[in-house]
């Protein structure tokens, strides 16, 4: 086990009531042991999924000035910055600057990123942002978290089988990042389960696993906030063990997505009853119960 207490910076969406972006990432992290300072792009009453929200968004000038404000005060040393969902292509132009500023404090800093831009066919940012993503963002990501429709567009690859996912995992690869990790992946030939693909690529050595997870029939916001987050804890606390890292976090994942669905059992699916149980499952982040195991794939 890692020894040195991580530190993180963690820019994504807040929201006032609820969990999604930093509300479902910050606090598994600090049961984790990880000291997280955060940065709220926006700050909503609610997320987008409610019939309406009201908030305020967060410009690139007031980034650029939270981070000269830790920088003055030699506050801008971190072990980690993990991103979420970002809204505009100035802010995220603004996040290539924060990466590089921060890397001046610590050239070791490991940037996981996470690349919301859509899913299922459907982009939810503007268009502009992909090839940032796909261009510059990757580039100086050490780990990445997309899912399914992500993978295609950051690498340009149509994926219609696993043999596909793999190619597209080795062009990320070859742009530098080290880690990719592909969650909610659904497979024809399984139904019922979601699939999670990893691979860790070090000293030119690629070292692959597949998961295989019983599906959960309720769809979940944050839920991807909320794997990120546990990626980045227990990569941190394994000492990179991917397959150790794999098994935790969807051994927390699974359990609290889980508690959430046994909540909604004879209530309205709306967005408030689906708000994910994250106090609840305090012990399932702290102590996560195994129960699917990562197939390393030869």
């Amino acid at each position: 086990m890692s020894q040195e207490t991580a530190r993180v910076l963690s820019i994504q969406s807040h929201v006032v009531s609820g969990y999604v972006g930093n509300k479902s990432a910050v606090f598994p992290m600090q049961l984790l042991g990880i000291e997280v300072d955060f940065i709220n792009s926006v700050q909503f009453s609610n997320h987008t999924g409610y019939k309406m929200f009201k908030g305020q968004i967060l410009t690139e000038n007031d980034l650029s000035d939270l981070i000269d404000g830790l920088n003055a005060n030699d506050l801008d040393v971190y072990t980690h910055l993990l991103t979420g969902y970002i809204g505009s292509k100035s802010f995220l132009h603004q996040i290539l600057n924060v990466v590089e500023n921060l890397r001046k404090k610590n050239p070791n800093l490991i940037y996981v990123c996470d690349p919301v831009m859509g899913d299922n066919g459907r982009l939810y940012v503007p268009k502009e942002l992909v090839p940032i993503y796909r261009d510059s963002v990757v580039k100086l990501a050490n780990i990445i978290t997309p899912n399914l429709f992500e993978l295609q567009l950051l690498t340009d690859v149509k994926i219609n089988n696993k043999q596909d996912i793999w190619e597209a995992v080795t062009i990320l690869h070859s742009k530098g990042v080290e880690t990719v990790v592909i969650s909610s992946v659904e497979i024809p030939e399984l139904p019922g389960f979601l699939c999670v693909f990893a691979s860790r690529n070090t000293g030119g050595k690629d070292e692959r696993y597949c998961m295989e997870i019983k599906k959960i029939p309720m769809s979940f916001t944050g839920s991807g906030d909320l794997f990120a987050a546990l990626i980045l804890s227990w990569m941190h606390k394994s000492n990179n063990d991917l397959k150790e890292s794999l098994e935790n976090t969807i051994a927390s994942l699974h359990a609290i997505l889980e508690r959430t669905f046994e909540s909604c059992k004879g209530l309205e699916r709306n967005a408030r009853n689906k708000e994910l149980k994250l106090l609840q499952s305090k012990l399932d982040i702290e102590q996560p119960k195994i129960i699917f195991k990562a197939n390393i794939v030869p």
